[in-house]
């Protein structure tokens, strides 16, 4: 996004709000939250920086995010003093480029901050020190670094580890020759002629940053104790290192002291570990029956593939914090299963699952991945969403909490949508829910609560999409929203829970879903009463799957014949009123096809639309 213009960034920030690459402020001077933000855009690994507006702020009473210009009332000291504080207040120089434009007679400060070379990392307020003065962005937000954020920016300067470090008074008896020889067999497995496996048990230790060599004595470093160390040892040194399997009646976490739950502790190297607790879940898990083509013998498969478990896992090992002294955590529900590290991703919410990763554990992750346990390559979430697309069940969802620096895996044991799902849905009917949402609500009945993030895993959409589509819901009575910010999140009401006996309608036809789950083409779901004919027979040819140029055909069309507000053309056409306003309304306007009825006030609470007829 380097080299926009105004007219760009207005268009980005209108359309998608806030962004991890651009932040509008009013800007009457230049405080500590500009300060943080300019750290936050230099230190953000991957993204290249991103740009502050002054000048701008969000419209007071807006139902959805819409910005208006106000200008910078002073735009000459304001870049001066953005300029010198940026030079001066940070612990290293930064230098952003700083335009000054004139917008409808008001002048907005549009400054670019670069994203820092990685030599120059972590940058920070000189005046709070480390880590309270460095920011990372995420999402549209600037936060604090974390202990591992700090870490992760001086390994990238130095190269060298976190899992490098020697162990004070750990020696070569320390090391188990049993696991040793595992790796050897897993490595043979993986590449026959691979030359560390004529090393003999020392050479290849060193080779793989196992252990140091200092004035002819080696030491075992952190990896090396993870991945080989007896099980005695690991105990002295990292005794909460272990994989807990942890087996809870219903849906809830125990928390009565009477109420006990099934729970076995792994402890051991994790060329060791991974393997046992992969064959403890599947075995634990519910069983799908499967008859094979041609075959007449039945195959119990885990309801839940292979593949999702192991690579779950595998991440939960190999990308956890080794700083906390916690475990990590496998809970097996009786509706899903949760695996739980501690360790925030490294890796934007926004972009897990793509190519490419940030290892904290660099040592560790490169015998998993030579060892083939694990990929270094950003493919294990991928990997899990294909497996369980395959297998016809929700998507797994993934939530990284920053404050409480975990990471959490979830995988309902669950088909979506099967027939009870569909009868449980129908009693809400009337309200029209989509695919996406319906997915979201049965998330929410089964786990107890959903945020954006999980709205976005289940269903593949921004974060914008999410909170919109988490907002109607909330609305209708369905969620009730708890905390704030970015914690919010949404948690079942009473009418999600207990809607009643009686569906309002056939829910087949009304989600467009088939028992068994599978979409079905969509019929018209708005309301054309009291429309002339030749617009109504417009609407219902339009159908839910219509090209974006039919739609706003229609809309104007709409729009020449009655002045409407979103909502009336949301009900009329059978879709969600903020896809509508974003998607379509919006660049409408833009585009010169339609005016607000109230064009001084674009988030006036009763705007309207008309159509400018050519």
């Amino acid at each position: 996004m380097a080299n926009l213009g105004f007219d760009e960034l207005w268009h980005h920030l209108n359309e998608r709000d806030e962004s991890v690459q651009i932040e509008a402020k009013a800007g009457e001077q230049i405080g500590a939250s500009i300060l943080e933000t300019v750290s936050a855009f230099a230190n953000e690994p991957g993204r290249g920086g991103g740009y502050l507006l002054l000048g701008v702020r969000l419209a007071p009473a807006s139902l959805f995010p819409t910005y208006e210009v106000v200008g910078v009332p002073d735009a000459d000291k304001v870049q001066s003093d953005l300029a010198t504080q940026c030079r001066q207040m940070l612990n290293r120089p930064v230098r952003p480029a700083i335009a000054v434009e004139n917008i409808d007679g008001k002048r907005v400060i549009v400054a670019f901050v670069a994203e820092a070379q990685e030599g120059e990392k972590p940058i920070f307020i000189e005046s709070r020190g480390l880590p309270k003065g460095a920011y990372r962005r995420i999402g549209s937000t600037d936060q604090k670094c974390t202990d591992d954020d700090i870490a992760l920016f001086y390994q990238a300067r130095s190269h060298r580890t976190f899992d490098e470090t020697v162990v004070d008074d750990a020696d070569m008896s320390d090391l188990d020759p049993a696991a040793i020889q595992d790796y050897r067999r897993y490595r043979r497995e993986a590449n026959p002629s691979a030359p560390e496996l004529a090393y003999s048990d020392e050479d290849l230790l060193y080779a793989l940053a196992g252990i140091t060599r200092s004035d002819g004595t080696a030491r075992p470093t952190i990896a090396g104790l993870l991945l080989f160390g007896k099980q005695g040892s690991i105990r002295r040194f990292f005794p909460m290192t272990r994989v807990d399997y942890i087996r809870v009646p219903g849906r809830e976490w125990v928390k009565s002291p009477d109420e006990r739950f099934e729970s076995i502790e792994l402890l051991g190297p994790l060329i060791q570990i991974i393997p046992r607790a992969i064959n403890a879940v599947l075995d634990d898990i519910p069983k799908a029956f499967r008859l094979p083509p041609n075959s007449n013998q039945r195959t119990d498969v885990p309801l839940i593939p292979r593949t999702a478990i192991r690579e779950a896992i595998v991440n939960a090992v190999m990308h956890r914090s080794y700083r906390p002294r916690q475990p990590v955590q496998i809970i097996r529900y009786s509706n899903r299963l949760e695996i739980r590290n501690p360790g925030h991703s490294l890796v934007p919410d926004d972009r897990l699952g793509e190519p490419g990763s940030f290892t904290r554990n660099e040592k560790i992750a490169a015998v998993l991945h030579e060892t083939r346990f694990a990929e270094t390559k950003g493919s294990g979430i991928r990997a899990m969403r294909e497996s369980l697309a395959q297998a016809g069940l929700s998507p797994p969802t993934f939530e990284s909490d920053r404050e409480r620096d975990s990471f959490v895996v979830t995988f309902l044991f669950h088909h979506f949508l099967n027939q009870d799902d569909i009868t449980w849905l129908g009693h809400f009917a009337d309200l029209q829910l989509s695919e996406d949402e319906a997915r979201a609500l049965v998330f929410a009945r089964e786990v107890g609560a959903i945020n954006n993030a999980a709205y976005r895993d289940l269903n593949r959409v921004d974060t914008l999409v999410a909170s919109g589509h988490l907002r109607r819901l909330r609305d209708a009575g369905l969620l009730d929203q708890q905390g704030k910010s970015v914690g919010t999140y949404y948690v079942p009401t009473a009418r999600l829970l207990s809607p009643g006996a009686t569906p309002a309608a056939s829910p087949a036809s009304t989600l467009g879903v088939s028992p068994v789950g599978k979409p079905q083409p969509t019929g018209f779901r708005g309301n054309v009463q009291g429309l002339p004919t030749e617009l109504s027979d417009a609407v219902r040819a339009l159908g839910q799957r219509a090209s974006p140029a039919d739609v706003r055909a229609v809309i104007h069309r709409l729009c020449e014949w009655k002045t409407l507000s979103s909502e009336e053309l949301s009900a009329i056409l059978g879709r969600n009123q903020h896809h509508l306003i974003t998607t379509h309304l919006r660049p409408m306007v833009r585009d010169g096809e339609l005016v607000y009825q109230f064009p001084d006030q674009p988030a006036h609470p009763q705007q309207a639309y008309k159509a400018v007829v050519r």
